[in-house]
């Protein structure tokens, strides 16, 4: 059987290279991604002629804004060359907070993302398939149009594997920052003690997190959420948990984006340990090696995925 042709981008090499090493039904694929002299893309992928026929995938980082474009026309043209089958595999979906419209005026830019990538060609055997890993909201699907198919995955099991590898005391239990997180992330680990916390708006735009639910008191508390940005919530809810009796505090999330290096509010000890995954790779390879971080890849799951093209 044919292997799953894996092209990518290249901020994505690294996890590319792993998910090939790891599996042997998908082998790497190349693409020249250089500029011409106003900055606009110069795009080439290498053998193109053995796209036909074939199944093949894309994995996708939109982490900056100047790289979108491109990566949009690679998707545009990859099924044209007569792809058997076409994923896109774009773990962290930047605008998905973006989601909804609070007031007249404001643009939920995770739609218009949707609409962008739903205009993908057909492949071969039909619809492109789109994967994304814990979106913000599942309602974000119905952005995208009949034309492509969202897969909306979790990488969940990479902590729930992680946390039966901690020492049996003190009891590991789980919280959620606030309802929404609760609701998204509650029935995926629901064989753990489980703790709400809640947001308050005091005057002003200040929030505080107290809690609403559970006690954190002498259990290692993991906080679990979709994504960090700034991070503040996350070390006010882990500053609670520990002003009520946790004996650790950690934090899982999937998507780690600190902008403007805001990864460095958590080397001062607030929390013990802070899961990420490898979804923003360039900020995966700056904290890796910075405690209290530690990476957990998709390389498997993503792999996992791929090589069961039919």
């Amino acid at each position: 059987m044919a292997k799953t042709i894996l092209l990518h981008c290249g901020q994505m090499a690294d996890l590319a290279q792993q998910i090939c090493d790891s599996y042997e039904n998908i082998e790497l694929g190349n693409i020249s991604w250089q500029r011409f002299e106003d900055e606009f893309p110069y795009l080439m992928v290498e053998d193109v002629s053995t796209l036909r026929g074939r199944h093949v995938a894309f994995l996708a980082c939109f982490d900056s804004p100047g790289t979108v474009f491109e990566q949009l026309a690679i998707m545009q043209a990859v099924p044209r060359y007569g792809a058997r089958s076409f994923r896109i595999v774009l773990p962290y979906f930047p605008t998905a907070t973006m989601e909804r419209v609070a007031r007249e005026g404001e643009v939920a830019t995770a739609k218009t993302l949707a609409r962008l990538l739903s205009v993908t060609p057909l492949s071969r055997s039909g619809p492109v398939e789109i994967v994304v890993f814990d979106i913000h909201a599942l309602q974000e699907r119905f952005y995208f149009s009949d034309a492509v198919i969202p897969i909306l995955e979790t990488a969940v099991p990479l902590i729930k594997r992680r946390l039966k590898q901690l020492p049996k005391e003190p009891k590991v239990v789980i919280a959620f920052p606030d309802e929404g997180a609760w609701k998204r992330f509650g029935k995926l680990f629901d064989v753990f003690e489980q703790i709400l916390c809640h947001k308050v708006r005091l005057k002003g735009k200040k929030r505080v997190v107290t809690l609403k639910e559970g006690c954190p008191k002498g259990h290692h508390v993991v906080i679990v959420d979709d994504l960090v940005k700034t991070g503040g919530t996350l070390l006010q809810c882990a500053k609670m948990l520990r002003s009520e009796g946790a004996a650790l505090v950690s934090a899982y999330v999937t998507h780690g984006v600190f902008p403007q290096e805001s990864w460095r509010r958590f080397l001062n000890g607030e929390v013990d340990n802070l899961w990420i995954t490898d979804s923003c790779p360039a900020i995966a390879r700056e904290v890796s090696a910075q405690k209290p971080f530690e990476v957990l890849s998709l390389a498997g799951i993503i792999g996992k995925y791929l090589s069961q093209p039919d």
